[in-house]
């Protein structure tokens, strides 16, 4: 009985330092990963303070095309919501009375051109004569004079042709610019005299925002003169031309109207919607910058794992500013400059737990 209560003893003091042995393996790796986490410190970032205000997209170029002259109209090519090209034809006019009229204005030009031929022989023989004395000066002057005359007529006949001309050209109606036909005015067959609208449309390319903004913050945005323009918060500032500032505000929202031109050519982006349009007003101070892939969300919490005098991670709760660039984000609270952070959330969480059940078992 001595011997199996010794063995026994000797068997469970085995199992002890075994379990105690296992403890130690398992809390080195805990050690050696908190050792291995990559850290950075939190720097102090230049930030500016931001003011957001919805803004309304338009169309720099949108018109109504009307007619310029009298007629019915005969054909009509394009209508609402369809695209046109610059320089395309958008409708026609019956054109029977203009070509009438360029007719009449080129016989007319003939006959001038006639006359002014037979003046000027006229003038010559005259003058001939003249040179010769054999003619009173009053028929020099009155031939001088035929002249003259006949060179104004060819003038207003030259005139009469290009007007003609011009209101001929008005039965075609040409697109100024590219765009979308917006209302289309008139129908087929439809009688119309000058001033009449056609067809109304806007331009795609080039794009502009206005923007309402208050009264008390007009002269922080004036003295700025800055603006960014987001489609919306997943996508980049789009590229900002030029801001122009009424110089009045609206009796009925005290608010003052700004206009910011962006660049041409920008996708996907259409009059009537609305975009964010952030406002510089100026330097934000207590701001910090940290790599964005280092920031956590955990439910409805977003923070950063922060190493405390320990050398020990722990999550702890920020609130995010804007994107500084494409690696570093602005934590606007929860966070100072000098505190160091875990670069790598992930392998933080997992250093973080090992700790814990290192400390449990122990």
């Amino acid at each position: 009985m001595r011997f199996f209560s010794a063995w026994v003893l000797i068997v469970s003091l085995g199992i002890i330092a075994g379990c105690g042995e296992s403890t130690a393996e398992q809390a080195k790796p805990a050690a050696s990963q908190s050792a291995d986490l990559q850290t950075a410190q939190v720097a102090a970032a230049n930030s500016q303070a931001l003011h957001y205000l919805d803004g309304h997209v338009e169309a720099v170029n949108q018109s109504t095309i009307s007619a310029q002259t009298s007629g019915t109209i005969e054909q009509l090519f394009y209508d609402v919501d369809d695209y046109v090209e610059k320089g395309k034809v958008i409708a026609r006019i019956k054109s029977k009375t203009q070509q009438a009229g360029v007719q009449q204005a080129q016989a007319s030009l003939d006959e001038a051109q006639a006359r002014y031929k037979e003046a000027q022989a006229e003038f010559k023989r005259i003058s001939d004569i003249y040179a010769k004395k054999l003619v009173p000066k009053a028929d020099y002057d009155a031939a001088e004079a035929g002249l003259k005359a006949a060179e104004a007529r060819l003038e207003a006949a030259k005139a009469q042709v290009s007007q003609a001309g011009e209101q001929l050209g008005y039965t075609t109606l040409i697109a100024p610019y590219g765009g979308i036909v917006t209302k289309r005015h008139v129908e087929l067959g439809e009688a119309v005299n000058p001033g009449t609208p056609i067809m109304s449309g806007i331009s795609l390319n080039q794009m502009r925002v206005t923007v309402e903004v208050p009264q008390r913050l007009i002269t922080a945005v004036r003295k700025e003169k800055h603006a960014l323009v987001f489609r919306d918060e997943s996508h980049q500032p789009l590229p900002v031309k030029d801001l122009t500032f009424f110089p009045y505000a609206d009796p009925k929202t005290n608010a003052f109207k700004v206009r910011i031109e962006l660049e041409d050519g920008i996708q996907d982006l259409f009059p009537g919607m609305f975009v964010k349009v952030a406002f510089v007003l100026g330097e934000q101070e207590g701001v910090v910058s940290v790599p964005e892939s280092a920031v956590v969300t955990r439910s409805e919490v977003i923070g950063v794992y922060v190493i405390n005098a320990d050398g020990k991670p722990a999550l702890r709760q920020i609130r995010l500013g804007k994107k500084l660039d494409e690696i570093n984000i602005s934590v606007l609270a929860g966070l100072e400059a000098g505190e160091t952070i875990a670069l790598d959330p992930v392998q933080a969480a997992i250093s973080l737990k090992q700790q814990v059940t290192g400390v449990q078992h122990e």
